[in-house]
């Protein structure tokens, strides 16, 4: 049962991976709308896009809770 889900899953990542590089191309060639990006490259900059929005947070989050720690100490003393 768990193996049949997971190859769904996979089934429509992969067909949805698929549809994403191969959209660029047909713009161009279909539709003639000139897209200067391929869909590797396009996938490239979302997911480091995303990656460093989560950087972000993260680091935004860790100093949140270092403040709050530290204002703990103070008030033990």
């Amino acid at each position: 049962m768990l193996f049949r889900s997971l190859s769904r899953i996979t089934f429509a990542g992969a067909i949805y991976l698929s549809l994403i590089c191969i959209l660029p191309s047909f713009l161009i060639k279909y539709l003639n709308i000139p897209f200067y990006f391929g869909g590797t490259s396009l996938l490239i900059v979302v997911g480091v896009a995303m990656d460093t929005m989560q950087q972000i947070e993260s680091h935004l989050v860790m100093r949140h809770y270092e403040g709050f720690l530290k204002r703990g100490k103070l008030k033990g003393r």
